[in-house]
Protein backbone atom coordinates (compact mmCIF):
# COMPACT_ATOMS: atom_id res chain seq x y z
CA UNK A 1 0.00 0.00 0.00
CA UNK A 2 2.86 2.22 0.76
CA UNK A 3 4.54 1.78 -2.19
CA UNK A 4 1.19 2.67 -4.39
CA UNK A 5 1.26 6.14 -2.94
CA UNK A 6 4.39 6.59 -3.63
CA UNK A 7 4.21 5.83 -7.46
CA UNK A 8 1.15 7.93 -7.66
CA UNK A 9 3.11 11.13 -5.92
CA UNK A 10 4.57 12.08 -9.44
CA UNK A 11 1.57 11.81 -11.33
CA UNK A 12 -0.35 13.98 -8.56
CA UNK A 13 3.03 16.61 -9.14
CA UNK A 14 2.54 16.75 -12.90
CA UNK A 15 -1.59 17.44 -12.99
CA UNK A 16 -0.57 20.00 -10.54
CA UNK A 17 2.10 21.08 -12.67
CA UNK A 18 0.16 21.20 -15.79
CA UNK A 19 -2.79 22.87 -14.33
CA UNK A 20 -0.95 25.90 -12.94
CA UNK A 21 0.29 26.67 -16.45
CA UNK A 22 -3.40 25.97 -17.81
CA UNK A 23 -4.63 28.78 -15.32
CA UNK A 24 -1.51 31.42 -16.46
CA UNK A 25 -1.74 30.91 -19.89
CA UNK A 26 -6.14 31.81 -19.06
CA UNK A 27 -5.02 34.64 -17.57
CA UNK A 28 -2.57 35.73 -20.31
CA UNK A 29 -5.05 35.72 -22.86
CA UNK A 30 -7.53 37.86 -20.89
CA UNK A 31 -4.95 40.27 -20.24
CA UNK A 32 -3.72 40.60 -23.96
CA UNK A 33 -7.45 40.90 -25.33
CA UNK A 34 -7.70 44.38 -23.78
CA UNK A 35 -4.79 45.54 -25.00
CA UNK A 36 -5.53 44.06 -28.39
CA UNK A 37 -8.85 46.41 -28.23
CA UNK A 38 -7.20 49.35 -26.96
CA UNK A 39 -4.55 48.95 -29.65
CA UNK A 40 -7.46 49.39 -32.21
CA UNK A 41 -9.15 51.94 -31.18
CA UNK A 42 -6.23 53.83 -31.16
CA UNK A 43 -5.18 52.93 -34.51
CA UNK A 44 -9.29 53.85 -35.48
CA UNK A 45 -8.70 57.22 -33.70
CA UNK A 46 -5.36 58.00 -35.38
CA UNK A 47 -6.88 57.00 -38.92
CA UNK A 48 -9.70 59.13 -38.62
CA UNK A 49 -7.53 62.53 -37.19
CA UNK A 50 -5.52 62.16 -40.36
CA UNK A 51 -8.63 61.63 -42.55
CA UNK A 52 -10.32 64.58 -40.70
CA UNK A 53 -7.14 67.10 -41.74
CA UNK A 54 -6.60 66.26 -44.93
CA UNK A 55 -10.25 66.74 -45.49
CA UNK A 56 -9.37 70.47 -43.80
CA UNK A 57 -6.25 70.94 -45.86
CA UNK A 58 -8.16 70.03 -49.57
CA UNK A 59 -10.94 72.52 -48.39
CA UNK A 60 -8.87 75.38 -47.94
CA UNK A 61 -6.58 74.47 -51.15
CA UNK A 62 -9.65 74.40 -53.05
CA UNK A 63 -11.09 77.94 -51.47
CA UNK A 64 -7.63 79.08 -52.29
CA UNK A 65 -7.65 77.75 -55.72
CA UNK A 66 -11.04 79.55 -56.35
CA UNK A 67 -10.39 82.91 -54.90
CA UNK A 68 -7.12 83.01 -57.15
CA UNK A 69 -9.23 81.93 -59.88
CA UNK A 70 -11.70 85.33 -59.58
CA UNK A 71 -8.46 87.89 -58.99
CA UNK A 72 -7.01 86.67 -62.18
CA UNK A 73 -10.44 87.04 -64.18
CA UNK A 74 -10.97 90.59 -62.49
CA UNK A 75 -7.19 91.55 -63.29
CA UNK A 76 -7.55 90.52 -67.05
CA UNK A 77 -10.79 92.25 -67.38
CA UNK A 78 -9.11 95.29 -66.08
CA UNK A 79 -6.03 94.76 -67.84
CA UNK A 80 -8.64 94.80 -71.24
CA UNK A 81 -10.06 97.57 -70.27
CA UNK A 82 -6.89 99.33 -70.19
CA UNK A 83 -5.83 97.80 -73.40
CA UNK A 84 -9.25 99.03 -75.04
CA UNK A 85 -8.76 102.51 -73.65
CA UNK A 86 -4.87 103.31 -74.58
CA UNK A 87 -5.86 102.53 -78.45
CA UNK A 88 -7.67 106.09 -78.18
CA UNK A 89 -10.54 104.62 -80.03
CA UNK A 90 -13.75 103.34 -78.46
CA UNK A 91 -13.96 100.74 -76.53
CA UNK A 92 -15.68 97.44 -76.04
CA UNK A 93 -17.70 98.90 -73.61
CA UNK A 94 -18.30 102.22 -75.24
CA UNK A 95 -16.63 104.69 -74.23
CA UNK A 96 -15.33 107.03 -76.06
CA UNK A 97 -11.57 109.11 -76.61
CA UNK A 98 -11.95 111.39 -73.92
CA UNK A 99 -12.91 108.82 -71.49
CA UNK A 100 -9.84 106.55 -72.38
CA UNK A 101 -7.83 109.73 -71.32
CA UNK A 102 -9.73 109.86 -68.32
CA UNK A 103 -9.17 106.18 -67.03
CA UNK A 104 -5.90 106.35 -68.18
CA UNK A 105 -4.63 109.54 -65.97
CA UNK A 106 -6.50 108.51 -62.86
CA UNK A 107 -4.69 104.40 -63.20
CA UNK A 108 -1.64 106.67 -62.40
CA UNK A 109 -2.48 107.05 -58.96
CA UNK A 110 -3.42 104.04 -57.84
CA UNK A 111 -2.20 102.90 -54.96
CA UNK A 112 -1.79 106.70 -53.62
CA UNK A 113 -3.23 109.53 -52.31
CA UNK A 114 -2.30 112.66 -54.67
CA UNK A 115 -4.97 114.96 -53.40
CA UNK A 116 -2.92 115.89 -49.72
CA UNK A 117 -6.52 115.51 -47.75
CA UNK A 118 -7.33 112.63 -44.83
CA UNK A 119 -10.81 112.20 -45.54
CA UNK A 120 -13.66 112.97 -47.93
CA UNK A 121 -11.34 112.78 -51.06
CA UNK A 122 -13.09 111.14 -53.90
CA UNK A 123 -14.35 114.45 -55.17
CA UNK A 124 -11.33 116.06 -55.12
CA UNK A 125 -9.55 113.25 -56.73
CA UNK A 126 -12.33 112.77 -59.37
CA UNK A 127 -12.04 117.10 -60.06
CA UNK A 128 -8.32 116.64 -60.32
CA UNK A 129 -8.61 113.96 -62.92
CA UNK A 130 -11.09 115.78 -64.72
CA UNK A 131 -8.64 118.86 -64.91
CA UNK A 132 -5.43 117.10 -65.50
CA UNK A 133 -7.09 116.11 -68.37
CA UNK A 134 -8.71 119.39 -70.00
CA UNK A 135 -12.45 118.50 -68.42
CA UNK A 136 -13.80 121.42 -66.29
CA UNK A 137 -15.19 119.98 -62.64
CA UNK A 138 -17.57 120.84 -60.42
CA UNK A 139 -15.70 122.37 -58.19
CA UNK A 140 -17.24 120.73 -55.30
CA UNK A 141 -15.79 118.03 -52.44
CA UNK A 142 -19.22 116.81 -51.98
CA UNK A 143 -19.64 113.25 -54.44
CA UNK A 144 -23.13 114.24 -54.98
CA UNK A 145 -21.95 117.56 -57.07
CA UNK A 146 -21.58 115.06 -60.00
CA UNK A 147 -25.05 113.75 -60.07
CA UNK A 148 -25.76 117.09 -61.79
CA UNK A 149 -22.39 117.71 -63.61
CA UNK A 150 -22.08 116.65 -67.70
CA UNK A 151 -24.03 114.53 -69.30
CA UNK A 152 -26.37 111.78 -68.04
CA UNK A 153 -26.13 108.30 -69.64
CA UNK A 154 -28.09 105.59 -69.12
CA UNK A 155 -25.57 102.54 -68.20
CA UNK A 156 -21.85 102.02 -67.28
CA UNK A 157 -19.10 102.97 -69.97
CA UNK A 158 -15.64 103.41 -69.67
CA UNK A 159 -15.10 106.90 -68.86
CA UNK A 160 -18.32 107.53 -67.42
CA UNK A 161 -18.56 108.73 -63.92
CA UNK A 162 -20.25 106.51 -61.11
CA UNK A 163 -21.98 108.15 -58.51
CA UNK A 164 -22.88 105.95 -55.71
CA UNK A 165 -24.22 106.29 -52.34
CA UNK A 166 -22.57 105.28 -48.73
CA UNK A 167 -25.67 104.80 -46.62
CA UNK A 168 -25.10 107.11 -44.08
CA UNK A 169 -22.12 107.97 -44.78
CA UNK A 170 -22.57 109.68 -47.62
CA UNK A 171 -21.42 109.46 -51.27
CA UNK A 172 -19.00 108.43 -53.85
CA UNK A 173 -17.68 108.99 -56.68
CA UNK A 174 -15.22 107.57 -59.73
CA UNK A 175 -14.50 106.80 -63.13
CA UNK A 176 -15.79 103.75 -64.94
CA UNK A 177 -12.67 101.49 -66.30
CA UNK A 178 -14.51 98.22 -67.30
CA UNK A 179 -17.72 96.19 -66.80
CA UNK A 180 -16.98 92.67 -64.74
CA UNK A 181 -18.08 89.37 -66.05
CA UNK A 182 -21.74 90.02 -63.89
CA UNK A 183 -22.64 93.17 -65.21
CA UNK A 184 -21.28 95.55 -62.66
CA UNK A 185 -18.84 98.31 -63.22
CA UNK A 186 -15.26 98.46 -61.89
CA UNK A 187 -14.34 101.96 -61.20
CA UNK A 188 -11.57 103.93 -60.19
CA UNK A 189 -12.13 106.19 -57.35
CA UNK A 190 -10.40 107.89 -54.68
CA UNK A 191 -10.77 107.37 -50.96
CA UNK A 192 -10.98 103.57 -51.94
CA UNK A 193 -9.55 101.96 -48.21
CA UNK A 194 -7.70 105.64 -48.02
CA UNK A 195 -6.25 105.36 -51.26
CA UNK A 196 -6.71 105.43 -55.16
CA UNK A 197 -8.31 101.94 -56.24
CA UNK A 198 -9.82 99.92 -58.80
CA UNK A 199 -12.44 97.90 -57.50
CA UNK A 200 -15.47 96.38 -58.66
CA UNK A 201 -19.21 97.77 -57.10
CA UNK A 202 -22.62 96.97 -57.02
CA UNK A 203 -24.79 98.20 -59.86
CA UNK A 204 -27.68 98.39 -57.29
CA UNK A 205 -25.05 101.22 -55.56
CA UNK A 206 -25.02 103.67 -58.74
CA UNK A 207 -27.58 105.99 -59.13
CA UNK A 208 -26.23 108.37 -61.76
CA UNK A 209 -23.85 107.52 -64.91
CA UNK A 210 -22.49 111.16 -66.58
CA UNK A 211 -20.16 111.65 -69.36
CA UNK A 212 -17.68 114.35 -68.45
CA UNK A 213 -18.20 118.03 -69.98
CA UNK A 214 -15.64 119.56 -71.89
Amino acid sequence: MYRLKTSLLPLRLAACVACAVAVVAISNTAEARPRHHHAQSHAHQASHHHAHKRHHVRRHRVRGARHAARWRAFRAQAQSSNANASLGGESSFGGGFGGSNLVAEARRYIGGNPTGRSRLWCARFMNMVLQRTGHSGTGSDMASSFAKYGRRISGPQVGAIAVMSRGRRGGHVGVVSGIDAKGNPIIISGNHGRRVAEAPYSRGRIYAYVMPAS
